[in-house]
């Protein structure tokens, strides 16, 4: 099997979540269960940059446990929030390989009376596991 077509079966396999969550309700989930449900296959269980599918990307993921001591000791809260979302682009950035997990999260509360509310609810969730997984 060439390398590229395990690359493309084993992003299908990692962002199967993404299209999973349309027709699952979130609202229950932890942050570490949002985590892995989400963000594991490429950044690792731990955070550490490690998932099963990073090799095939050619930048490595980050290492999420390395955050705050990247920004000098203070962890990026709302820098974070923003780059899980997604929805606005930061042009000067380049190319996204991330998933718009916001979109994504906003489609799977299809049943939420504020779908929107339920994303930034989750994302919040998100940003506050990661916040407590910084490593000195």
């Amino acid at each position: 099997m060439s390398r590229k077509l395990a690359f493309t079966l084993l992003f299908a396999l990692a962002t199967t979540g993404a299209s999973a969550a349309v027709a699952e309700d979130l609202s229950g989930y932890t942050g570490a269960q949002l985590f892995q449900r989400f963000c594991a296959s490429c950044h690792g269980k731990s955070g550490d940059g490690n998932g099963p599918v990073a090799p095939f990307f050619k930048l490595r993921p980050p290492d999420l446990t390395q955050l705050a001591r990247r920004s000098g000791g203070q962890f990026p809260a709302e820098k974070v929030r923003q780059i899980i979302d997604g929805r606005q682009r930061s042009l000067p950035h380049g190319a996204r390989e991330m998933p718009v997990w916001g979109l994504e999260l906003e489609l799977a509360g299809g049943q939420a009376a504020d779908p929107r509310k339920q994303a930034d609810a989750n994302i919040s969730l998100l940003v506050e596991y990661l916040r407590s997984i910084q490593v000195n």
